[in-house]
């Protein structure tokens, strides 16, 4: 009797593991509770990542991506905030921002120099990482859900693999705003990709 009560423990533990999981690989999410009573929400979804790589060297390759791109100036947004709080006019600030886009219609926003940070382990590396984007495109996908400002601007990763190519590296847009299903987002994130795509493969070109 004993062994059978231990079976049926056993059947319902997997039952029920398997319920949790089964709900988890539906709905790509789960809600836990935390301490403070909010429950926090886990989803998963897939990323598209593309890597291209060439035997260009990495400073030739570096220099055709920044030559496509703008520079943000962080200073645009405060005074176009002051002037729209004080009734100015929206098209004259659009106008503003259109301005900083470069050829490929992305700005940059800033780099992290990984290669420089590896030297602290040791290690002599190239590795820069770009962030790269257009406000005025993400406005076109945040209007209709504040969360895809958690990937623009977007990342690209140019380095210098241990054969010596030189390599960029990004997540496609169009996989990680796709985990919104907002039809009114999949156009932009669509014509990112294509922009983004461009803005790789001249580099290497």
């Amino acid at each position: 009797m004993a062994i059978r009560g231990r079976w049926k423990l056993l059947v319902y533990t997997v039952i029920l593991s398997g319920a949790v999981l089964g709900g988890v690989l539906v709905y790509g999410r789960i809600g836990v509770q935390r301490p403070g009573g909010n429950p926090m929400n886990d989803s998963r979804f897939t990323v598209d990542h593309v890597c291209l790589a060439t035997d260009k060297p990495f400073e030739e390759v570096a220099r055709g991506f920044e030559r496509q791109l703008g520079r943000f100036d962080p200073d645009v947004y405060k005074s176009l905030a002051a002037a729209l709080a004080a009734g100015g006019d929206a098209e004259g600030a659009r106008a503003r921002i259109e301005a900083m886009a470069g050829p490929s219609g992305f700005m940059l926003f800033g780099t992290n120099d990984h290669g420089a940070l590896l030297r602290l382990a040791g290690q002599k590396r190239k590795a820069v990482q770009y962030v790269v984007g257009n406000p005025l495109f993400a406005l076109q996908m945040t209007q209709h859900d504040i969360r895809a400002s958690l990937y623009a601007p977007l990342r690209v990763l140019i380095y210098e693999d241990e054969r010596g190519r030189t390599c960029l590296e990004y997540d496609r847009p169009s996989s990680l705003f796709g985990q919104f299903n907002d039809d009114r987002i999949a156009p932009v994130a669509s014509m990112l990709d294509r922009k983004l795509e461009d803005l790789v493969t001249t580099a290497i070109r």
